[in-house]
């Protein structure tokens, strides 16, 4: 047993052994440092998991896709005889469980990633409208219909600042346009946005020039490619 105890030191660490060879190697660990700082390195390793796994509660989604994945894979057998050999199974059992641990760690690396993403792109469109509404030069156009303003820098590059457009229906958001000359037959899709309770900003996707009317309609979820329904809102002409 001396010569093969080394070996049960994964089996140790994931709590895979049975009772005598758990008993004998605990009676050996107290006297061998190998054993020791082997053991200490495969607890390091697995706390280390733990904490980059922790984190945000995952969407029940999330975690049905993954004990879907888990389950679909072959169960791995551990051999019980002969136990020398035992350490190949074993570390195919670690090697299975850092793997489903880093698969669960890389989905939520992606999430957290698009979260960040989103979060600048927020920010990058605030810091613009804030630009164009805080610019001198920056020209204010009455609105025909609805209740606000659309405020265009000399770039052309705008913002609709309006009052009571409350939170688009189930299935539906606000789509903003472009329309040259007022024409609704060749309004340029401009942005979407779900609307909110109160004064709500909008910066204006594209560059509005001398003669344009900027509009909102209420549309399909995601968005079409020209209008649907008639504007809510809608400037004067630049």
């Amino acid at each position: 047993m001396e010569a093969g105890i080394h070996e049960l030191t994964a089996g140790y660490a994931l709590d895979a052994l049975d009772a005598d060879e758990r008993a004998a190697y605990e009676a050996h660990l107290a006297g061998c440092e190998q054993c020791q700082s082997e053991l200490e390195s495969f607890w390091s390793t697995t706390e280390a998991l733990a904490v980059a796994t922790s984190g945000p509660v995952p969407s029940d989604a999330l975690r049905e896709r993954i004990l879907a994945d888990v389950r679909a894979e072959p169960q791995v057998v551990v051999p019980f005889e002969p136990r020398r050999r035992r350490l190949v199974p074993v570390l195919g059992v670690a090697a299975a469980v850092a793997a489903v641990l880093a698969l669960a760690v890389g989905l939520w690396a992606v999430h957290l990633s698009r979260q960040l993403d989103d979060s600048r792109s927020a920010l990058d469109r605030a810091r613009a409208n804030a630009a164009v509404l805080a610019d001198p030069q920056s020209q204010t156009v009455a609105l025909q219909l609805g209740t606000g303003k659309l405020v265009v820098d000399p770039n052309g590059q705008s913002v609709l600042v309006l009052d009571g457009i409350d939170p688009a229906p189930a299935g539906k958001t606000y789509e903003v346009w472009i329309m040259p000359n007022g024409d609704v037959a060749q309004a340029g899709r401009a942005g979407l946005f779900p609307g909110r309770e109160g004064t709500e900003i909008v910066g204006v996707d594209g560059v509005v020039r001398q003669g344009d009317v900027v509009g909102v309609t209420l549309e399909p979820s995601g968005g079409v490619a020209a209008p649907t329904t008639s504007p809510i809102v809608a400037s004067d002409s630049v």
